[in-house]
């Protein structure tokens, strides 16, 4: 017998139908002796249609009474999971994120959690009973109602399993389970058996969208292994997990890619100390923050300065920058938006040299230049033209092999 904290989304919350469903699923792991621990989202689109209902009233209220608002959105899903599981004669009990409680910090709208008691939740275990949390909400130290932003379900989950000492954190949503790269730019791409904290961590900060950042995070700080699986398809899932021998086969185990991507070149300023704080700075005082960075100083004194920025911040990142060249003396500002960045992300990496070599010459052999690459311990990044991204997944995917299977 283990104890679950299984967690569904949006998507798996949708509908009735669904919520019968997913009451099924949970019912057949009970049915086996486990103790299972249920946290749920508002059933999709819920959320933004609560927020913008608030903000349609006044869009710069007080979040405090946007996270009162929002917060009920899991309310309505937790109360007839519930009653979809005593259906099927599993003994259930609904709880908010403060009546369980979840203690948050004060920060509303994006609160992180301090401090879970799970007494509650184990005692109901031990008797039998599934409670079902709320996701994505809690309380502060006023008995306010906060929120923990996009996502912050998957954040519920993992804590809750943390503070029940839980064997294993399941996340159901409609895919069956982590991939080598997005199926649908590569159809050969394959679902991994597993996957360490590092390298999901690195794939959900590219682009992939399978799971929220700090929920791997929190997973990987507090060791809770976390599975991702599909509610509507029956299958193993991706188990994300710490690192061990069986890992180190694998160069690379997935590709991501990000389109968001704007570069902002500053060409022909002084090559001094501080020059890079001094185009940097203003930057990061518009609250918009920089990726990748290079720079490159010629023969006549001058530097080049390169860097990438969400496709969402590119305008106010030119003003910046056009309004800084004239102070620094640049010789002028170039920009693009046509650009992506792919990435090879692997703990492999960390063993066996020659990864970037093989990369760069596989894109030289596909015809796609390299305007920028980035570097980590586990992680190979390359922005190309936007034109070519599809292209430059295939071709890496087929080089380094990732639609065959590791040997056991």
């Amino acid at each position: 017998m283990a104890l679950i904290v299984q967690k569904y989304g949006g998507t798996s919350m949708g509908s009735v139908e669904r919520i019968e469903h997913v009451a099924r699923k949970v019912a057949s792991w009970h049915g086996q002796g486990h103790q299972v621990v249920v946290v749920v989202s508002a059933m999709s689109g819920e959320t933004d249609r609560l927020l913008k209902l608030a903000k349609s009233i006044d869009p710069r209220g007080s979040q405090r009474e946007f996270d009162q608002i929002a917060a009920t959105g899991e309310q309505v899903t937790i109360g007839l999971l519930a009653l979809a599981l005593g259906k099927v004669g599993v003994s259930a009990r609904s709880y908010t994120g403060w009546q369980v409680p979840i203690r948050t910090d004060g920060s509303h709208m994006k609160a992180r959690i301090q401090e879970i008691d799970a007494e509650r939740l184990r005692s109901d275990c031990e008797a039998g009973i599934v409670p079902v949390v709320a996701g994505f909400q809690g309380i502060c130290d006023d008995n306010s109602v906060t929120t923990l932003g996009r996502g912050g379900s998957d954040t519920t989950g993992v804590a809750l399993a943390a503070a029940l000492k839980a064997d294993e954190c399941q996340i159901y949503t409609d895919v069956d389970g982590v991939y080598t790269t997005d199926p649908r730019v590569e159809p050969k791409a394959r679902r991994l058996d597993h996957i360490t904290f590092e390298e999901m961590l690195e794939l959900a900060s590219l682009g992939s969208k399978v799971l929220q950042i700090r929920s791997v995070e929190f997973a990987g700080k507090y060791k809770v292994p976390l599975r991702v699986l599909s509610t509507f398809v029956d299958g193993p899932g991706t188990l994300i997990t710490l690192e061990d021998n069986k890992m180190e086969e694998p160069l690379i185990s997935g590709i991501a890619f990000n389109r968001d991507e704007a570069q902002i070149t500053m060409s022909g300023v002084p090559d001094r100390p501080g020059i890079a704080a001094a185009i940097l700075g203003p930057v990061g005082e518009a609250n918009i923050e920089v990726d990748m960075i290079v720079q490159n100083v010629g023969g006549d004194g001058a530097t080049d300065f390169t860097f990438t920025v969400h496709r969402n911040d590119y305008e106010r990142t030119l003003e910046v920058m056009s309004r800084l060249g004239a102070e620094l003396g640049a010789k002028g500002v170039a920009s693009a938006t046509d650009i992506v960045k792919v990435s090879l992300v692997g703990v492999g990496m960390r063993s066996h040299a020659g990864i970037a070599s093989k990369m760069f010459k596989a894109l030289a052999a596909a015809g796609i230049n390299i305007r920028m690459i980035s570097t980590s311990e586990i992680k190979i990044s390359v922005v190309i033209e936007e034109m070519y991204l599809e292209l430059a997944v295939r071709t890496l995917h087929k080089a380094f092999g990732l639609e065959t299977a590791p040997a056991a």
